[in-house]
């Protein structure tokens, strides 16, 4: 999740420079993970995977400051001349933010996938 959120980061800073009138790039890059998280979420309840509320916890704080990183070094290789001087912002509230991106939709997902999940059969 983390090196989705880093490129789709990198790629609407790159939108951003080259075509400012595309305003509509950003709503839709953030359904984008919206969706991949909600519907990666919905999976592991699906399969039924043990201790995934705490993987996905684990993932969430892992995912934000990685993609954070991920994307001050990708804007400033490909897009613009970003400079270091962003990478604490990235680090810190765009973490934050990347990891709540991670995790609710994520919960949803899980709660959704465990609603539609197979039940067994009660045992006598």
């Amino acid at each position: 999740m983390g090196l989705l959120h880093g490129a789709v980061q990198t790629g609407v800073a790159a939108v951003a420079v080259r075509s400012p009138e595309a305003a509509s790039v950003r709503p839709i890059a953030l359904a984008l993970l919206v969706v991949a998280a909600l519907l990666w979420g919905a999976v592991d309840a699906l399969r039924g995977l043990d201790g995934r509320g705490m993987q996905w916890f684990i993932a969430a704080l892992v995912a934000g400051p990685f993609a954070g990183a991920l994307g001050v070094v990708g804007s400033a290789l490909l897009v613009d001349q970003t400079g270091q001087e962003a990478l604490w912002v990235a680090l810190t509230g765009g973490a934050a933010f990347t990891a709540l991106l991670v995790l609710v939709p994520a919960g949803a997902g899980m709660l959704v996938g465990g609603r539609f999940a197979a039940k067994e059969p009660a045992r006598d």
